[in-house]
């Protein structure tokens, strides 16, 4: 399960950005995870949930904001939304030869107090 792995990273990220900036309590987090990004959105939140605790994360809102793949097909030029990576382009019915989205991870925001 590497979402824990990421969980623990995640943590530890913030953590250190906090004490660099003196912050002692964080409100909120906000974290992008898109739906080619190979991370199970559901399973990170969970491993989160479990590893925040005694963390400076601890009493934090998160949010997990979901962000759909994008992908071109060269066989006929459209740009088109992905939820999988064997998504087809909804036109010709081609793999897309390039992607253009929905790859990332990464923490977006955290409020502070």
């Amino acid at each position: 399960m590497h979402e824990q792995s990421l969980a623990i990273e995640t943590i530890d990220l913030v953590t250190r950005e906090a004490k660099k900036s003196g912050v002692s309590f964080i409100r909120e987090i906000v974290i992008e995870v898109g739906y080619l990004s190979g991370v199970e959105a559901d399973a990170f939140e969970f491993a989160m949930e479990l590893m925040v605790k005694g963390t400076i994360l601890e009493s934090a809102a998160m949010r997990i904001i979901r962000t759909p793949g994008k992908g071109k097909c060269t066989a006929c030029n459209l740009e088109f939304m992905m939820k999988q990576r064997l998504d087809t382009c909804p036109q010709c019915n081609s793999f897309p030869s390039e992607i253009r989205g929905g790859e990332n991870f990464m923490v977006l925001s955290m409020a502070i107090e």
